[in-house]
Parts: structure tokens; sequence; C-alpha cells
């Protein structure tokens, strides 16, 4: 073979490599897949205003340690959710459904009651009442629940296998995104309405306010999506009186999952793969606040290198779904979100040193975004049937929420207990059931059985 010849047999493979590289990256900027970026910053924004937000600005009007940790169960409608969810599958909303179609109705009508919510959150005193603002979160984590519940069942329903391991990437890291926005940059408008003069009470007030209009993001993405077509058959299916199609649809959900094989070791498995990283998050803001960093300190470390960790992280967990097979990439999720728990203990020992807290928050950002990326590709996995996307998504979910809500909520007293460097420890031990359960489910077969479709 002559040299011109050799030149033009191999010059297609680097032409073949650019263009897989310029498709993976164009993908991202699928119209789909944008309006899916949008509702994950919908998503994400209500989780620290009920979260670590939430955490400082109790832990700030002098609410104890033990009270601090019972705040945990403001969560408890992200794991009850499964308990509605089968209404929005279910269920057309009057009006909104004829003009907008079944899940954008819903996920308009949610997100409308969840700037309601935050409202009424922000207007709330801890110090003089926490039981009325631990009722005002629990709204607040009730609309944000179901409005999870049908941004998962849109996401799985309108992305095509091509778009998908992009969708969760981009969901992921926009949820991580807002729950920063919501977390980190929430404390830094508090400390800024407090040096324009405001009072501790009427800057984290305020804040909240401000930070319920993000919510208009997602607003914006109902309205610019396109209804999934597989509405249209699930629609054909909503026949009869609305409680018996309610009671039909969440039997039919759960028998149809429980149909499966290992099915109760797959829901061992989704309630304890994320519990190790949600006890370490129920109690990170306040530790850091006791241990002696100020609110701005920790504000900064989170919106600066953190923000980064988070997006990368959560672009790194989509590159891991996509490259490795689901078992593996559950595996490296695993046990890397674990790792990451240790550095706090550490930092417990240290102490008040910025440049290990910037450490800690990096690694912790990045893991879980990476961790949670791959969660979300295996709980798309096990959901396929349209006509029982939400009730099953939102049963797998409710799932991995017990880990931030019924277990975190003895975390105070668990702290308080063990000290901040031995709380850590437990918190990073408590994975050790999951990669149990993992190894026995990949010897099962049972995600062989998923036959999963890489794009």
């Amino acid at each position: 073979m002559s040299a011109p010849e050799a030149i033009a047999e191999s010059s297609p493979e680097p032409t073949a490599t650019r263009a897989s590289w310029r498709d993976g990256l164009m993908v991202y900027l699928q119209r789909r897949v944008l309006v899916v970026l949008m509702l994950g910053f919908s998503g994400g924004l209500p989780f620290s205003l009920t979260g670590q937000t939430l955490q400082a600005w109790i832990t700030e009007s002098g609410v104890d340690i033990k009270t601090i940790g019972l705040f945990a169960f403001v969560g408890t409608p992200y794991w009850t959710k499964v308990f509605w969810s089968p209404a929005v599958d279910a269920l057309d909303i009057p009006l909104l459904t004829r003009w907008l179609g079944r899940r954008r109705a819903w996920l308009v009508l949610t997100q409308l009651l969840l700037m309601v919510a935050i409202a009424i959150l922000a207007s709330c005193n801890p110090q003089s009442s926490p039981i009325a603002v631990a009722i005002a979160a629990l709204l607040v984590t009730t609309a944000s629940a179901t409005q999870d519940i049908i941004i998962d069942a849109f996401r799985v329903e309108s992305l095509p296998e091509s778009e998908q391991a992009a969708g969760m990437a981009s969901y992921v890291a926009a949820y991580r995104v807002a729950a920063l926005v919501s977390g980190a940059g929430a404390l830094l408008l508090v400390s800024g309405f407090v040096n324009f003069g405001f009072d501790q009470q009427r800057a984290y007030s305020l804040t909240y306010v401000v930070m319920g209009l993000g919510i208009v993001v997602g607003l914006l993405a109902s309205l610019l999506a396109v209804e999934p077509a597989s509405s249209g058959r699930a629609s054909a299916e909503h026949t009869g009186a609305r409680g018996r199609r309610m009671a039909e649809v969440a039997l039919a959900s759960l028998n149809d999952f429980l149909s499966r094989d290992a099915a109760i070791a797959i829901l061992l498995f989704v309630v304890l793969f994320k519990l190790a990283d949600a006890l370490a998050t129920a109690m990170n803001t306040t530790f850091a606040l006791k241990i002696g960093f100020s609110r701005v300190e920790l504000a900064a470390i989170l919106k600066g290198v953190g923000f980064a960790a988070a997006l990368l992280g959560g672009f790194a967990g989509g590159f891991v779904a996509r490259t490795f097979s689901l078992s593996k990439s559950l595996w490296i999720g695993g046990i890397l979100q674990t790792i990451a728990i240790l550095a706090f203990s550490w930092q417990a020992l240290v102490g008040r040193d910025l440049a290990w807290l910037t450490f800690t928050i990096t690694a912790e950002q990045f893991t879980a975004g990476l961790g949670t990326v791959t969660l979300v590709a295996y709980l798309s996995a096990l959901c396929g049937n349209p006509l029982h996307t939400a009730t099953q998504y939102a049963l797998l979910t409710a799932l991995t929420a017990l880990g931030r809500t019924v277990f975190a909520a003895g975390s105070g007293y668990l702290a308080d207990a063990t000290g901040w460097a031995g709380y850590f420890a437990v918190c990073a031990a408590s994975a050790v059931p999951s990669f149990i359960l993992l190894a026995y489910l990949q010897r099962s077969g049972h995600f062989e059985q998923l036959e999963v479709r890489k794009p």
C-alpha cells in the first residue's frame, strides 16, 4: 500500500472521532435536554431552603442542636410521596391538561404552589415559633416532592435513549447548582441584607422570597417543553371514576415492580445507596458553624470551588454512566462518595482550617454529584412502563429520601453522643450494607436482566 493510500485509509478515524466528540457535546444543546436542565434547577432550588439554609437559619436563631436534628422530619414528603404519586399518573388537571397536556399541566400547578409555600416559610420566625417554621417547611417539601414526581416522569418519558445520559447529567448538575444557589448563594444574600441594615430575621425572610422567585425558571421550562408522546397513550387509559383509576394505577404499578426478580433486594439497595451521604449532609452546615466557620466563609467556599466541583461531579457521573456498565457505575459512585465523607472527620480534628474545609467541601460536592447521577441512571433503567413511570419512580426516589428524612432525624443526638469526628465516621460506615447488596444483585444477574442499551 502506498503512502497516500495509507493516509487515505487512516484519515476517516480522526474525523469520526471528532464527529463523535462533537455529537456528544451537541446533545446537551438539544431542546429536550435543555428543558430537563431548567427543570433540574427548579427541582433543586427547594432542597437547601428546607435543608442547609434552614439549618443555618434555625442555628443562628438559637435553636438547640437536638431540635435541629429533628427538623429532618420536614423532609417526610420526599419518602411518603409514593402514596399520592398515583394521582399524577391517573388524574388530569381541569383546563390545564387540555391546554398543556398531562405532564406539563401537573408541572405548572405544582410550581405555582411551590412559590406560594416558600413565601409562607419566608414569613415565619424560628426564634419565636419553630413549630410554625416546621409546618411551613413541610408545605414546601410537599410541593417540592410532588414536583419531583412529575419532573422524573417527564424526563424518563420525553428523552429518547440517545439523550438519556445527557439528560441525567444535565438534570443532576442543574439540581446541584440550584441547591448551591439556595444554599451558599442564600447565605451570601443573607449577609448582604444584614450589611445593608436589615436584622437577621428580616434578612432571611427576604432571601427566601428571592429564592422562591427562582422557581420561575422551571415554570418557563414547563411552558416551553413539548408534551411526551406517551401521554396520549396514557390519557386514553383514563376511563372510569377518579378514585378507581388511582387505585388501579397504584396496584398495577406495584405489581409490575414486585414481579421482577430480587425486588426486595432492589428496594433495600435503593434505600441504602445514598444513606451515608444523606446522614453526613444532614449536619454538615451545623458542623461547620459550630467549629468556628462564619456564614460568609462557608458560603464562599460552597459558591467557589464547591460550585465547580458540583458541576464537574454531575458531568463526570454522566460520563461514568455512559462509559461503564450500570453495576460498575454504581460501584464507582458509591465508593467515592463514601470515602469523601471521612474528610469531615479529619476536619473535626484539625478544627477551623479553611484550606481543609475547601478540600472537604470539594470532595463532598464532586463525589455526591457523581454518585447521584449513577443512581439516577439506575432508577431510570428500572422504570420502563409509561403507564406507571411517575408512580414507580416516586416509589424509588421516596426510598432514597429515607436517609435524609427518617434516618437523619436522630443525627443531632448521634453527633451529640459521638462528637463530630465519630459522627462522620459512623456515616461512612453506614455505606457498607449497600455494598453488600450491590454485590448480591451483581452476582444474581440483575443488571443483565435490565438490558440497558447504551446510546
